[in-house]
Protein backbone atom coordinates (compact mmCIF):
# COMPACT_ATOMS: atom_id res chain seq x y z
CA UNK A 1 0.00 0.00 0.00
CA UNK A 2 1.30 3.66 -0.56
CA UNK A 3 3.01 5.18 2.41
CA UNK A 4 2.96 9.19 1.35
CA UNK A 5 4.03 9.67 4.63
CA UNK A 6 6.35 6.85 5.59
CA UNK A 7 9.27 9.55 5.39
CA UNK A 8 7.74 12.03 7.43
CA UNK A 9 6.60 9.19 10.01
CA UNK A 10 10.18 7.31 10.26
CA UNK A 11 11.86 8.86 13.50
CA UNK A 12 14.88 8.35 14.97
CA UNK A 13 14.77 5.37 17.77
CA UNK A 14 15.61 8.15 20.33
CA UNK A 15 11.54 9.65 19.92
CA UNK A 16 9.33 8.31 22.17
CA UNK A 17 6.81 5.34 21.39
CA UNK A 18 3.79 7.07 20.22
CA UNK A 19 0.70 4.85 20.89
CA UNK A 20 -1.62 6.56 18.54
CA UNK A 21 -4.21 9.71 18.67
CA UNK A 22 -7.36 11.65 19.14
CA UNK A 23 -9.14 13.15 16.95
CA UNK A 24 -12.33 15.19 17.44
CA UNK A 25 -15.05 15.18 14.53
CA UNK A 26 -16.29 18.16 13.21
CA UNK A 27 -13.02 20.46 13.03
CA UNK A 28 -11.10 20.74 9.59
CA UNK A 29 -7.60 20.46 11.15
CA UNK A 30 -7.74 22.35 13.70
CA UNK A 31 -9.86 24.92 16.33
CA UNK A 32 -11.78 27.73 14.78
CA UNK A 33 -9.85 29.79 16.99
CA UNK A 34 -7.05 27.87 17.08
CA UNK A 35 -5.37 24.98 19.15
CA UNK A 36 -4.81 26.14 22.85
CA UNK A 37 -3.06 24.16 25.30
CA UNK A 38 -5.06 20.89 26.36
CA UNK A 39 -7.77 22.31 24.36
CA UNK A 40 -7.00 21.51 20.39
CA UNK A 41 -8.29 19.08 17.77
CA UNK A 42 -6.25 16.42 17.96
CA UNK A 43 -4.38 14.68 21.16
CA UNK A 44 -1.30 12.73 20.76
CA UNK A 45 -0.55 9.89 23.38
CA UNK A 46 3.09 9.50 24.03
CA UNK A 47 4.88 6.78 26.46
CA UNK A 48 5.22 8.28 29.36
CA UNK A 49 8.45 9.52 30.96
CA UNK A 50 7.20 7.10 34.13
CA UNK A 51 4.48 4.98 34.23
CA UNK A 52 1.03 6.31 35.94
CA UNK A 53 -1.49 3.50 35.35
CA UNK A 54 -3.40 2.35 38.08
CA UNK A 55 -5.40 -1.24 39.09
CA UNK A 56 -7.76 -2.20 41.06
CA UNK A 57 -6.49 -3.93 44.50
CA UNK A 58 -8.20 -3.46 47.47
CA UNK A 59 -12.17 -3.40 48.33
CA UNK A 60 -13.97 -1.83 51.65
CA UNK A 61 -17.28 -2.28 52.24
CA UNK A 62 -18.33 1.09 54.15
CA UNK A 63 -21.50 2.81 56.21
CA UNK A 64 -20.48 6.50 54.42
CA UNK A 65 -17.89 7.31 52.24
CA UNK A 66 -16.57 9.37 54.53
CA UNK A 67 -15.24 6.76 56.50
CA UNK A 68 -12.75 5.64 53.78
CA UNK A 69 -9.12 6.97 54.12
CA UNK A 70 -8.98 5.98 50.23
CA UNK A 71 -11.62 8.82 49.68
CA UNK A 72 -9.73 11.41 51.36
CA UNK A 73 -6.39 10.59 50.66
CA UNK A 74 -5.13 12.49 47.42
CA UNK A 75 -2.33 10.04 46.95
CA UNK A 76 -4.91 7.39 46.65
CA UNK A 77 -7.03 6.37 43.36
CA UNK A 78 -10.43 5.10 44.69
CA UNK A 79 -13.34 4.60 42.71
CA UNK A 80 -16.47 4.93 44.97
CA UNK A 81 -19.90 3.25 44.32
CA UNK A 82 -23.08 4.75 46.88
CA UNK A 83 -25.44 1.60 47.04
CA UNK A 84 -27.62 3.61 49.59
CA UNK A 85 -27.10 6.24 52.13
CA UNK A 86 -25.53 3.72 54.66
CA UNK A 87 -23.68 1.77 52.45
CA UNK A 88 -20.66 2.59 49.87
CA UNK A 89 -18.30 0.17 48.02
CA UNK A 90 -14.77 1.75 47.86
CA UNK A 91 -12.35 -0.01 45.49
CA UNK A 92 -8.88 1.45 45.65
CA UNK A 93 -6.42 1.51 43.20
CA UNK A 94 -2.95 0.65 43.19
CA UNK A 95 0.50 1.87 40.93
CA UNK A 96 0.46 -0.07 37.80
CA UNK A 97 4.26 -0.15 36.60
CA UNK A 98 2.97 -1.48 33.48
CA UNK A 99 0.78 1.53 31.98
CA UNK A 100 -0.34 4.60 31.35
CA UNK A 101 -3.24 6.17 31.79
CA UNK A 102 -4.70 9.42 29.83
CA UNK A 103 -7.97 11.34 30.96
CA UNK A 104 -10.48 13.37 28.65
CA UNK A 105 -13.24 15.00 29.63
CA UNK A 106 -14.98 18.89 29.81
CA UNK A 107 -12.83 19.89 32.96
CA UNK A 108 -9.78 21.93 32.76
CA UNK A 109 -8.48 20.22 35.95
CA UNK A 110 -5.00 18.96 36.09
CA UNK A 111 -5.98 15.46 35.89
CA UNK A 112 -7.37 15.99 32.34
CA UNK A 113 -4.58 15.35 29.76
CA UNK A 114 -7.01 16.45 26.78
CA UNK A 115 -10.12 18.68 27.28
CA UNK A 116 -12.75 18.66 25.10
CA UNK A 117 -16.21 20.34 24.44
CA UNK A 118 -19.29 20.36 23.07
CA UNK A 119 -18.84 19.98 18.84
CA UNK A 120 -21.01 22.65 16.89
CA UNK A 121 -22.42 21.20 13.88
CA UNK A 122 -20.96 23.53 10.98
CA UNK A 123 -17.53 23.53 12.03
CA UNK A 124 -17.86 26.47 14.82
CA UNK A 125 -16.78 26.15 18.57
CA UNK A 126 -19.45 26.24 21.49
CA UNK A 127 -18.37 29.27 23.13
CA UNK A 128 -19.77 30.77 20.21
CA UNK A 129 -23.14 29.50 19.80
CA UNK A 130 -26.18 29.55 22.29
CA UNK A 131 -25.38 28.88 25.89
CA UNK A 132 -26.52 25.40 26.38
CA UNK A 133 -25.88 22.88 29.33
CA UNK A 134 -23.16 20.17 28.19
CA UNK A 135 -24.04 16.84 28.12
CA UNK A 136 -19.93 16.16 28.23
CA UNK A 137 -18.76 14.86 31.32
CA UNK A 138 -16.14 16.93 33.64
CA UNK A 139 -14.20 13.68 33.79
CA UNK A 140 -15.69 11.91 30.65
CA UNK A 141 -13.45 8.59 30.00
CA UNK A 142 -9.36 7.51 30.37
CA UNK A 143 -7.30 5.12 28.01
CA UNK A 144 -4.95 3.05 29.52
CA UNK A 145 -1.94 2.07 27.47
CA UNK A 146 0.21 -0.75 27.98
CA UNK A 147 4.06 0.68 27.52
CA UNK A 148 4.75 -2.79 26.27
CA UNK A 149 4.16 -4.02 22.64
CA UNK A 150 2.13 -4.04 20.93
CA UNK A 151 1.09 -1.14 22.96
CA UNK A 152 -2.28 -1.95 23.70
CA UNK A 153 -4.80 0.79 24.12
CA UNK A 154 -8.24 0.42 25.96
CA UNK A 155 -11.14 2.95 27.21
CA UNK A 156 -13.23 2.78 30.52
CA UNK A 157 -16.05 5.13 30.89
CA UNK A 158 -15.31 7.88 33.80
CA UNK A 159 -11.83 9.62 34.79
CA UNK A 160 -10.50 10.36 38.12
CA UNK A 161 -10.77 13.52 39.33
CA UNK A 162 -8.19 16.07 41.37
CA UNK A 163 -8.84 14.09 44.19
CA UNK A 164 -8.16 10.88 42.57
CA UNK A 165 -11.48 9.71 42.74
CA UNK A 166 -14.22 8.07 40.50
CA UNK A 167 -17.70 8.92 42.30
CA UNK A 168 -21.04 7.22 41.23
CA UNK A 169 -24.02 8.30 43.03
CA UNK A 170 -26.73 6.58 44.24
CA UNK A 171 -28.92 7.44 40.85
CA UNK A 172 -26.26 6.15 38.73
CA UNK A 173 -26.34 2.52 37.14
CA UNK A 174 -23.78 0.76 38.53
CA UNK A 175 -23.97 -3.16 40.05
CA UNK A 176 -22.20 -6.36 41.15
CA UNK A 177 -20.65 -8.71 38.57
CA UNK A 178 -20.91 -12.16 39.27
CA UNK A 179 -17.56 -12.90 40.17
CA UNK A 180 -18.00 -9.85 42.98
CA UNK A 181 -16.68 -6.82 41.65
CA UNK A 182 -18.46 -4.03 41.33
CA UNK A 183 -18.89 -1.64 37.62
CA UNK A 184 -21.50 0.80 37.05
CA UNK A 185 -22.09 3.47 33.94
CA UNK A 186 -21.64 7.42 34.13
CA UNK A 187 -24.46 9.60 33.48
CA UNK A 188 -24.67 10.07 29.52
CA UNK A 189 -22.49 6.96 28.62
CA UNK A 190 -19.16 6.64 26.63
CA UNK A 191 -20.36 4.91 23.54
CA UNK A 192 -17.73 3.10 21.35
CA UNK A 193 -17.83 1.86 17.55
CA UNK A 194 -15.22 -0.40 16.55
CA UNK A 195 -15.25 -0.24 12.28
CA UNK A 196 -15.41 -4.12 10.32
CA UNK A 197 -11.96 -3.91 8.35
CA UNK A 198 -10.11 -1.24 10.26
CA UNK A 199 -9.97 1.51 8.72
CA UNK A 200 -9.37 0.87 5.19
CA UNK A 201 -10.87 1.34 1.67
CA UNK A 202 -13.20 -1.66 2.53
CA UNK A 203 -13.80 -0.71 5.90
CA UNK A 204 -17.64 -1.06 7.19
CA UNK A 205 -19.79 0.14 10.19
CA UNK A 206 -19.79 -1.83 13.13
CA UNK A 207 -22.37 -1.62 15.83
CA UNK A 208 -22.16 0.80 18.59
CA UNK A 209 -21.45 -0.29 22.79
CA UNK A 210 -21.55 1.35 25.52
CA UNK A 211 -18.48 0.87 27.84
CA UNK A 212 -18.82 0.81 31.41
CA UNK A 213 -16.50 2.29 34.42
CA UNK A 214 -14.47 -1.05 34.36
CA UNK A 215 -14.23 -1.37 31.03
CA UNK A 216 -16.68 -4.18 30.06
CA UNK A 217 -19.01 -3.74 26.93
CA UNK A 218 -22.62 -3.82 27.07
CA UNK A 219 -25.54 -2.78 24.43
CA UNK A 220 -26.83 0.18 24.28
CA UNK A 221 -29.00 1.64 26.66
CA UNK A 222 -32.82 2.85 25.56
CA UNK A 223 -31.29 6.59 26.01
CA UNK A 224 -28.40 7.64 27.35
CA UNK A 225 -29.20 8.51 30.82
CA UNK A 226 -31.53 5.20 31.46
CA UNK A 227 -30.67 3.98 34.72
CA UNK A 228 -30.95 0.67 33.46
CA UNK A 229 -27.79 -1.36 31.60
CA UNK A 230 -27.60 -2.86 28.62
CA UNK A 231 -26.72 -6.86 27.63
CA UNK A 232 -22.97 -7.60 28.68
CA UNK A 233 -21.48 -8.12 25.11
CA UNK A 234 -18.25 -10.94 26.25
CA UNK A 235 -17.92 -11.56 22.64
CA UNK A 236 -15.96 -7.79 22.51
CA UNK A 237 -13.84 -5.88 24.47
CA UNK A 238 -12.94 -2.62 25.30
CA UNK A 239 -9.13 -2.36 23.37
CA UNK A 240 -9.38 0.27 20.53
CA UNK A 241 -8.58 -0.67 16.91
CA UNK A 242 -6.90 1.77 14.15
CA UNK A 243 -10.64 3.97 13.29
CA UNK A 244 -12.56 3.22 16.39
CA UNK A 245 -15.33 6.26 17.21
CA UNK A 246 -15.43 7.12 20.81
CA UNK A 247 -18.31 9.35 21.40
CA UNK A 248 -18.91 11.04 25.05
CA UNK A 249 -22.21 12.45 24.13
CA UNK A 250 -21.91 16.15 22.86
CA UNK A 251 -18.33 15.23 20.85
CA UNK A 252 -17.37 12.11 19.05
CA UNK A 253 -13.37 11.44 19.02
CA UNK A 254 -11.27 9.08 16.44
CA UNK A 255 -8.89 6.75 17.50
CA UNK A 256 -6.30 6.26 15.29
CA UNK A 257 -3.41 4.09 16.23
CA UNK A 258 0.50 4.86 15.39
CA UNK A 259 0.35 2.05 12.52
CA UNK A 260 -2.34 3.64 10.89
CA UNK A 261 -1.38 7.64 10.53
CA UNK A 262 1.83 5.59 9.53
CA UNK A 263 -0.50 5.13 6.09
CA UNK A 264 -2.24 7.83 6.31
CA UNK A 265 -2.13 10.92 3.90
CA UNK A 266 -0.08 13.83 5.49
CA UNK A 267 -0.66 17.46 5.43
CA UNK A 268 1.75 17.44 2.64
CA UNK A 269 0.23 14.91 0.90
CA UNK A 270 -2.69 16.60 1.05
CA UNK A 271 -1.00 20.25 0.04
CA UNK A 272 0.19 18.20 -3.05
CA UNK A 273 -3.08 17.31 -4.12
CA UNK A 274 -4.07 20.51 -3.79
CA UNK A 275 -1.67 22.26 -5.75
CA UNK A 276 -2.03 19.40 -8.66
CA UNK A 277 -6.01 20.50 -8.61
CA UNK A 278 -4.86 24.04 -9.13
CA UNK A 279 -2.36 23.35 -11.55
CA UNK A 280 -5.60 22.14 -13.44
CA UNK A 281 -6.30 25.30 -14.34
CA UNK A 282 -10.24 24.03 -13.38
CA UNK A 283 -12.68 26.69 -15.17
CA UNK A 284 -15.94 28.24 -14.54
CA UNK A 285 -17.65 27.05 -17.42
CA UNK A 286 -19.96 30.19 -17.77
CA UNK A 287 -17.60 32.88 -16.42
CA UNK A 288 -14.44 30.63 -17.99
CA UNK A 289 -12.37 32.29 -14.93
CA UNK A 290 -10.01 29.90 -13.67
CA UNK A 291 -10.59 28.68 -10.20
CA UNK A 292 -8.35 27.70 -7.21
CA UNK A 293 -8.90 25.91 -3.64
CA UNK A 294 -7.89 28.15 -1.12
CA UNK A 295 -4.76 27.19 0.88
CA UNK A 296 -4.92 24.36 3.61
CA UNK A 297 -4.86 26.82 6.79
CA UNK A 298 -7.87 28.51 4.96
CA UNK A 299 -9.63 25.87 4.34
CA UNK A 300 -9.23 24.61 8.08
CA UNK A 301 -10.50 27.67 9.35
CA UNK A 302 -13.45 28.36 6.93
CA UNK A 303 -16.68 27.75 8.12
CA UNK A 304 -19.88 26.60 5.89
CA UNK A 305 -21.68 29.53 6.69
CA UNK A 306 -19.03 32.13 5.57
CA UNK A 307 -20.52 34.44 2.49
CA UNK A 308 -17.52 36.07 1.50
CA UNK A 309 -14.93 33.93 -0.82
CA UNK A 310 -12.29 34.78 -2.61
CA UNK A 311 -12.65 34.94 -6.59
CA UNK A 312 -11.06 31.96 -7.45
CA UNK A 313 -13.00 29.62 -4.71
CA UNK A 314 -14.91 26.89 -6.38
CA UNK A 315 -18.45 26.50 -5.94
CA UNK A 316 -20.51 23.44 -6.73
CA UNK A 317 -24.08 22.64 -7.62
CA UNK A 318 -24.95 19.69 -5.42
CA UNK A 319 -27.61 18.18 -6.89
CA UNK A 320 -25.18 17.20 -10.35
CA UNK A 321 -22.01 18.07 -9.37
CA UNK A 322 -20.92 20.90 -11.59
CA UNK A 323 -18.19 22.83 -10.14
CA UNK A 324 -18.70 27.11 -11.14
CA UNK A 325 -16.95 29.85 -10.08
CA UNK A 326 -19.18 31.54 -7.66
CA UNK A 327 -22.13 34.00 -9.07
CA UNK A 328 -25.55 35.34 -7.48
CA UNK A 329 -27.94 34.47 -10.12
CA UNK A 330 -30.00 31.60 -10.88
CA UNK A 331 -32.24 31.95 -7.65
CA UNK A 332 -35.44 29.85 -8.41
CA UNK A 333 -36.76 32.45 -5.62
CA UNK A 334 -35.94 36.32 -5.69
CA UNK A 335 -37.50 36.49 -2.20
CA UNK A 336 -35.27 33.77 -1.01
CA UNK A 337 -31.05 34.73 -1.27
CA UNK A 338 -30.74 31.14 0.13
CA UNK A 339 -33.42 29.17 -2.14
CA UNK A 340 -32.09 26.40 -4.08
CA UNK A 341 -30.05 27.02 -7.77
CA UNK A 342 -30.86 25.88 -11.15
CA UNK A 343 -27.75 24.96 -12.81
CA UNK A 344 -26.86 26.35 -16.11
CA UNK A 345 -24.98 23.69 -17.04
CA UNK A 346 -27.46 21.02 -17.15
CA UNK A 347 -30.72 23.08 -15.46
CA UNK A 348 -30.72 20.34 -11.94
CA UNK A 349 -32.14 22.42 -9.49
CA UNK A 350 -30.15 22.27 -5.78
CA UNK A 351 -28.01 23.66 -3.16
CA UNK A 352 -25.42 26.01 -4.34
CA UNK A 353 -22.28 26.02 -2.05
CA UNK A 354 -18.39 27.08 -2.13
CA UNK A 355 -16.11 24.02 -1.71
CA UNK A 356 -13.39 23.35 1.03
CA UNK A 357 -10.63 20.96 1.26
CA UNK A 358 -11.05 18.39 3.98
CA UNK A 359 -7.90 19.10 5.60
CA UNK A 360 -7.71 16.54 8.73
CA UNK A 361 -5.75 13.54 7.24
CA UNK A 362 -7.22 11.12 9.64
CA UNK A 363 -10.63 11.41 8.35
CA UNK A 364 -9.10 9.56 5.53
CA UNK A 365 -9.27 6.14 4.33
CA UNK A 366 -7.35 6.28 1.77
CA UNK A 367 -4.96 8.66 -0.14
CA UNK A 368 -6.87 8.74 -3.76
CA UNK A 369 -7.42 12.10 -5.08
CA UNK A 370 -10.37 14.72 -4.39
CA UNK A 371 -13.41 13.95 -6.54
CA UNK A 372 -16.48 14.04 -4.02
CA UNK A 373 -18.17 16.92 -1.57
CA UNK A 374 -19.88 15.79 1.09
CA UNK A 375 -23.85 17.25 1.02
CA UNK A 376 -24.72 19.96 2.09
CA UNK A 377 -21.62 21.20 3.93
CA UNK A 378 -19.29 20.72 0.33
CA UNK A 379 -15.97 19.68 2.15
CA UNK A 380 -14.08 17.66 -0.68
CA UNK A 381 -12.39 14.00 -0.01
CA UNK A 382 -11.46 10.79 -1.79
CA UNK A 383 -14.39 8.85 -3.21
CA UNK A 384 -14.00 6.20 -0.58
CA UNK A 385 -13.74 8.40 2.70
CA UNK A 386 -17.07 10.41 1.38
CA UNK A 387 -18.40 6.87 0.83
CA UNK A 388 -17.09 5.76 4.37
CA UNK A 389 -18.18 8.76 6.73
CA UNK A 390 -22.02 8.30 4.75
CA UNK A 391 -22.55 4.84 6.28
CA UNK A 392 -21.46 5.91 9.47
CA UNK A 393 -24.25 6.58 12.27
CA UNK A 394 -22.67 9.32 14.61
CA UNK A 395 -24.66 9.75 17.91
CA UNK A 396 -26.82 12.25 17.73
CA UNK A 397 -28.87 13.84 21.38
CA UNK A 398 -29.76 11.14 23.53
CA UNK A 399 -31.05 8.61 20.72
CA UNK A 400 -30.75 9.17 17.60
CA UNK A 401 -28.00 8.68 15.37
CA UNK A 402 -27.38 9.93 11.85
CA UNK A 403 -24.47 10.35 9.21
CA UNK A 404 -22.16 13.91 9.58
CA UNK A 405 -19.31 15.15 7.79
CA UNK A 406 -16.05 14.47 9.74
CA UNK A 407 -14.49 17.75 9.18
CA UNK A 408 -17.76 20.13 10.15
CA UNK A 409 -20.42 17.73 11.77
CA UNK A 410 -23.11 18.94 9.31
CA UNK A 411 -25.65 16.13 9.44
CA UNK A 412 -25.70 14.62 5.58
CA UNK A 413 -28.66 14.67 3.29
CA UNK A 414 -30.77 11.59 3.62
CA UNK A 415 -31.59 11.26 0.35
CA UNK A 416 -27.84 12.36 -1.29
CA UNK A 417 -24.56 12.02 1.24
CA UNK A 418 -22.06 12.81 -1.79
CA UNK A 419 -21.59 14.27 -5.21
CA UNK A 420 -18.91 13.89 -7.69
CA UNK A 421 -17.40 16.70 -8.84
CA UNK A 422 -17.29 17.96 -12.79
CA UNK A 423 -14.50 19.98 -13.59
CA UNK A 424 -14.15 22.44 -16.60
CA UNK A 425 -11.35 22.02 -17.98
CA UNK A 426 -9.55 25.01 -19.43
CA UNK A 427 -10.79 25.35 -23.35
CA UNK A 428 -7.25 26.65 -24.16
Amino acid sequence: MFSPGQEEHCAPTKEPVKYGELVVLGYNGSLPNGDRGRRKSRFALYKRAKANGVKPSTVHILNTPQASKAVNCKGQHSISYTLSRNQTVVVEYSHDKDTDMFQIGRSTEGPIDFVVTDTVSGGGESEDAPITQSTISRFACRVVCERNPPYTARIYAAGFDSSKNIFLGEKAAKWKNPDGHMDGLTTNGVLVMHPRGGFTEESKPGVWREISVCGDVYTLRETRSAQTRGKLVESESNVLQDGSLVDLCGATLLWRTADGLFHTPTQKHLEALRQELNAARPQCPVGLNTLAFPSMQRCSRALTSVSTQEDKQPWVYLACGHVHGYHDWGHRSERDANAQRECPMCRTVGPYVPLWLGCEPAFYVDTGAPTHALVPCGHVCSEKSARYWAEIPLPHGTHAFHAACPFCSTQLNLAQKWAKLIFQEPVD
